[in-house]
């Protein structure tokens, strides 16, 4: 059996990102069948046992992840010209006051250290969009082998084509590559409801193109079990101890 990289196989196993084990390696963290590995680039075999310290596991449990209504005009990541990262839109004075949140932990500036979007919306759709700390979300959200749904409806102009709701569904092509199955239906005249399991660059708008439809409204309202809900649009929430993607 071949030996692997500690970190990989620790992003691999969902302990945190690749990144993260590296540091954690270098601060003595990272047990290995409960012996402390220090050293970087260390492999060990996929069978051996991984477990990580208090101290690495508080500093997990201390991080952050943030729900945000990203209003239209506003891009998911670096700033572009003329137009705001909507990191810049987590702030104290956006914050919402979510009832079902027991602890409702206020708005830290050290929460921005290192808090990323995890997944993009496009700067003309708006709804939900997550930013986190935490490697471990982001892995299971946008890593290359996340099935996390994500829901959009989508307002749309135009008439599609002959089996064009069904090729919606499945039978589409991006960029070279055939997508997977989708689950699209009509909400009413106007309007359809996306459910993916991927996230290529404006999927939505394209496949829409594809058979006749110009997409004029997009708005994301669920990833995985987290719900858009009832929060504004440019206001955000922290991830609530109940809820998990």
């Amino acid at each position: 059996m071949e030996k692997i990289r500690l970190s990989k196989l620790m992003s691999e196993q969902g302990f945190c990102s690749r990144r993260e084990a590296d540091s954690y390696i270098e601060r003595g963290w990272v047990l290995v069948d409960g012996v402390p590995i220090t050293e970087l680039g260390t492999r060990i075999l996929p069978t051996q046992t991984i477990t990580l310290t208090p101290a690495a596991q508080n500093k997990q449990e201390a991080r952050v992840t943030v729900l945000l209504n990203k209003p239209i005009g506003f891009v998911s990541a670096q700033p572009e010209k003329n137009y705001r990262p909507a990191i810049a839109l987590v702030t104290a004075e956006n914050q919402y006051s979510d009832a079902r949140d027991r602890k409702q932990q206020r708005f830290d500036p050290r929460h921005l250290r290192g808090l990323a979007p995890a997944g993009r919306l496009d700067i003309d759709s708006t709804g939900l969009l997550v930013l986190t700390q935490d490697g471990r979300i982001a892995k299971q959200l946008i890593g290359e082998n996340s099935r996390v749904e994500k829901e959009y409806l989508v307002r749309v102009t135009g008439k599609p084509g002959k089996d064009g709701l069904a090729l919606l569904n499945h039978g589409l092509s991006l960029d070279g590559e055939a997508l997977r199955p989708a689950e699209v239906s009509w909400q009413n005249k106007d309007q359809l409801r996306f459910v993916l399991r991927q996230g290529k660059k404006r999927q939505i708008r394209r496949m829409c193109e594809m058979v006749g439809l110009t997409v004029v409204g997009l708005k994301r309202v669920r990833i995985g079990r987290v719900m858009l809900g009832d929060l504004p649009v440019g206001q955000w929430r922290y991830l609530r101890e109940d809820e998990t993607f």
